[in-house]
């Protein structure tokens, strides 16, 4: 009977540690680089990496789409931005709503927060070329590949590569 009582506990037990662990949640980060244009309608491309302090990794490509009283032709080298906190970093790919303002002529800065649902993203960059103008649009988020860390091997102290999922 006392077997009975600690294999029930040590399950129930087992149980509720993993549920505290399936509610927490990880902080990410997004580094890219993006190429844009506008003349009333504004369209960019580019990519970039998501990296999430659970050990998550993705390589990601971006879109811009959306329109406005806008012109001008930019690129942002090594802009950087920050998520809200999620479960996993799946939920942070899909379509962003944007608006923002911009204008610059040589060095573009910029600054723009978006959402989706309940996540957010705020981003910043530094640039070249040259905009003016205000937008509205989506702003959207493709994995390319996730890559998932691996759970510690109990036989091997060594280092694994991380598994890759497409």
């Amino acid at each position: 009977m006392k077997n009975f009582i600690f294999l029930l506990v040590f399950i129930l037990s087992f149980g509720f540690i993993s549920q505290i662990h399936a509610n927490e949640k990880t902080k990410c980060e997004l580094n890219f680089d993006l190429s844009s244009w506008s003349v009333f309608y504004k369209s960019g491309k580019g990519s970039g990496k998501i990296f999430c302090d659970n050990g998550q990794e993705a390589d990601v490509a971006i879109r811009a789409h959306g329109g406005g009283i806008t012109f001008g032709k930019s690129k942002i080298v090594n802009g950087h931005g920050n998520f809200s906190k999620v479960k996993d970093i799946r939920q942070l790919m899909g379509s962003y709503a944007t608006s923002e303002a911009h204008a610059g002529i040589k060095g573009s800065v910029g600054a723009e927060a978006m959402t989706k649902g309940k996540v957010s993203l705020a981003m910043s960059g530094r640039g070249r070329g040259y905009n003016l103008g205000i937008a509205f649009g989506k702003f959207k988020i493709a994995a390319l590949k996730i890559h998932e860390p691996l759970a510690p091997d109990e036989d091997s102290k060594e280092d694994k590569p991380s598994k890759v999922t497409e």
